[in-house]
């Protein structure tokens, strides 16, 4: 029988290395003019988990910001879009244990003060402070643990790896773990620059963005309109791709600080120096969206998804989020079970035009169906694989050359258990 070769995926410049940039210590604060805390303010009951974050420039600097496609969006995303398309802020304060969604009037008066709050304390203005929450939906927000918790955090502000940590614990919900990032590399320009921040989110979350708050911030000296489009493109790479549980939140915030303490000319798109910072900061998006689905609520299994030969990126993508959105596919992950067949009912069920005869599928690296049909394989040697901690599938669909992907999880008994006892 003749030896059937495995899928070769196109490789992309994910990794920094492609750009010339190492992971490095400190978190959102590996910017240099970044500080960061995080306290327990009393947001939630126990006074043991921290639950304000305040992430803080030296000097008002270049902000840019993403923010939920969700309709029935926050009172701090309404708050935060609108002085983030200013383009210059000083600071930005995060609480986890209540969303401030659906809170109307009441939900929008407290999210203003808490700006005010901060920016009292900074000594700049109420304009220059973003706002951003996550939690439980419905329920207003109290204004008494920003009275005490600000002054709390402003005092603990400090540039430092151990500071950043702090802030990323202070956004989990039901997130197992802080999520970081940071990177270090030099410009063509011969500058040395840094990339850093955090995230959380591990349920409720779906391409448009992913459900998430991410503090990002660099101390390279973009433009306001560079620093917008680095962003809108990292995060179309990264948080757009990736869905544990195909659920867009209420709250989705991500904000890129561009300090300029780099130093230098202003980079801007035309800059030769523009592209480096670019791809360094898809890099940490990526890193950072790959953490937030292996840490998918009661997740045991990080997947990436693979879709190749498709007939432009929109089919390649499509097919791509139908078969990481499918509970059969994810119950299989789940299951250690290579259930080829569920992959390909996923693809086959999304719209996109395709001839099953030409269609290629591989379980980590393995063939199991070529031309449509099924390949023969070893099911103990694909049990002894499944033991991995990333499980990559990839779909050849045989129509074209554009290819995509999407990360996500596995769907387990734990998941059902933490969202049945979300409220309680």
């Amino acid at each position: 029988m003749a030896t059937i070769e495995p899928l070769v995926v196109p490789m992309t410049p994910d990794a920094p290395e492609a750009c010339g940039f190492s992971p490095c210590e400190g978190g959102v604060c590996a910017a240099v003019g970044m500080r960061a805390a995080g306290v327990s303010a009393g947001f939630r009951k126990n006074p043991n988990r921290y639950d304000l974050a305040l992430v803080v420039a030296d000097e008002t600097c270049v902000v840019a910001g993403t923010f939920t496609t969700n309709r029935f969006c926050a009172a701090p995303v309404t708050v935060s879009r609108e002085r983030a398309a200013r383009g210059r802020a000083r600071a930005v304060v995060l609480n986890s244990g209540n969303a401030n969604a659906a809170t109307g009037e009441p939900g929008l008066a407290c999210a203003l003060k808490a700006t005010a709050l901060v920016a009292a304390e900074l000594g700049c203005e109420p304009e220059e402070v973003l706002v951003a929450s996550t939690g439980v939906i419905g329920v207003q927000l109290p204004l008494e643990p920003y009275v005490s918790g600000v002054p709390a955090a402003v005092a603990a502000l400090a540039p430092t790896a151990a500071a950043a940590h702090d802030a990323a614990c202070a956004v989990m919900t039901t997130d197992t773990r802080p999520k970081e990032v940071a990177l270090v590399g030099a410009l063509p320009s011969g500058r040395r620059v840094h990339v850093g921040g955090f995230v959380k989110g591990s349920g409720m979350i779906q391409p448009n963005m992913a459900t998430m708050l991410a503090v990002l911030a660099t101390d390279a000296p973009l433009t306001e309109g560079a620093a917008r489009t680095a962003l809108r493109s990292a995060v179309g790479e990264s948080f757009n791709k990736v869905t544990v549980d195909s659920d867009t939140s209420t709250n989705d915030t991500c904000l890129l600080f561009a300090t300029g303490a780099a130093g230098g000319e202003k980079i801007d798109g035309s800059s030769p120096d523009y592209p480096v910072v670019a791809a360094a900061l898809r890099s940490a998006c990526i890193d950072l969206a790959r953490q937030i689905a292996a840490d998918g609520e009661g997740a045991t299994k990080l997947v990436t998804v693979n879709v190749m030969g498709a007939a432009n990126e929109k089919d390649a993508d499509t097919v791509a989020r139908s078969i990481a959105n499918s509970p059969l596919v994810k119950t299989a992950v789940f299951g250690h079970d290579a259930n080829w067949g569920r992959v390909a009912a996923a693809a086959g069920k999304c719209g996109v035009a395709f001839d099953q005869a030409c269609v290629d599928i591989d379980f980590l690296g393995v063939p199991v169906c070529r031309a449509g049909l099924t390949v023969p394989m070893d099911e103990d040697e694909m049990l002894r694989r499944f033991e991995a901690p990333e499980i990559e599938i990839t779909v050849n669909l045989g129509a074209g050359e554009a290819c995509g992907r999407v990360w996500t999880c596995d769907l387990t008994h734990d998941y059902v258990t933490i969202n049945g006892d979300y409220r309680t």
